[in-house]
């Protein structure tokens, strides 16, 4: 896996459409409060990894809180965090495979990317990326050379 680098100047804007269609469908994108953390952490830990959960976790040290959830009434549907594991980074992120292609995971990266840019950064990096080409079409993301060796080198991984 690699990493990728994100210009968050020139970041797309979620349209009114795209806005409209997730209020007509019910789904509110929101950063967490404190007393959902177990929710959250517990969710992303059944339906991702343990270690993506330990991340999230640790989004939750901060305030606001260094996450975005995508929910339908009391059901999350899809997480993405930032700066949770190292500083400028962004992840973990994911949807539920029922969920996906609808573009929630679209509006959480952008959400996201666009706290980065608030907290003052102009650049942003994407860990250990899966889906290159989705990053490369979304936020016009590019592969940093040799990021093969990146702090996910050499993780400690649970058990699944």
């Amino acid at each position: 896996m690699q990493d990728m680098l994100v210009r968050l100047l020139e970041l797309p804007d979620i349209s009114e459409k795209e806005k409209n269609l997730f209020e007509n469908e019910g789904i509110v994108f929101k950063r967490p409060i404190t007393p959902e953390k177990s929710i959250v952490v517990n969710w992303v830990g059944k339906h991702f990894s343990t270690n993506w959960a330990d991340e999230t976790e640790a989004a939750f040290t901060t305030l606001p809180v260094n996450c975005f959830v995508a929910q339908r009434e009391q059901e999350i549907l899809g997480f993405a965090c930032f700066e949770s594991t190292a500083k400028n980074f962004f992840g973990p992120t994911g949807v539920l495979p029922t969920e996906r292609g609808k573009g929630i995971g679209k509006i959480l990266l952008i959400k996201s990317l666009c706290a980065l840019k608030e907290m003052g950064y102009t650049y942003a990096i994407i860990g250990g990326v899966g889906p290159i080409s989705y990053y490369e079409r979304v936020v016009d993301a590019k592969i940093i050379e040799k990021s093969e060796k990146s702090i996910y080198q050499n993780l400690l991984k649970h058990p699944k």
